[in-house]
C-alpha cells in the first residue's frame, strides 16, 4: 500500500477539489461572463412564453379552447379511420 503520505495526498485532493470547483464556478464574475449570455440561447424570452390564466373567466375560456381542439382532433381521427375502412356494398361477396 502507499503509506501515510499517499493517504494525506488523497485526503487533500478529496477536500480541495470540490472546494476549488465551487470557488471557480460559484464566482459571480464567472457566472455573469459565461452563464448569463448563454441563458438567452436556451430559454425563450418572457414575452414568448405561455401566460398562465389567473382569473376564472380566462381559465374557463382556455379549458373550452382545449376541449374544442381535442374534439376536432378526435373527429379528424375518426374521419381518417372511416375513410381508410373499405366500404362493403351488397354486390361484393363477403366471406363469413
Amino acid at each position: 500500500m502507499g503509506g501515510p503520505n499517499l493517504e494525506l495526498f488523497k485526503f487533500a485532493v478529496y477536500v480541495f477539489f470540490p472546494v476549488a470547483i465551487m470557488f471557480h464556478y460559484g464566482n459571480p464574475e464567472w457566472y455573469e461572463k459565461h452563464v448569463l449570455p448563454m441563458k438567452d440561447t436556451f430559454w425563450p424570452k418572457e414575452e414568448n412564453t405561455n401566460k398562465i390564466p389567473h382569473d376564472r373567466a380566462t381559465i374557463r375560456a382556455e379549458l373550452a379552447k382545449y376541449k374544442a381542439e381535442r374534439q376536432a382532433a378526435r373527429r379528424a381521427q375518426q374521419q381518417q379511420v372511416a375513410d381508410a375502412q373499405p366500404s362493403t356494398s351488397a354486390d361484393t361477396p363477403r366471406l363469413v
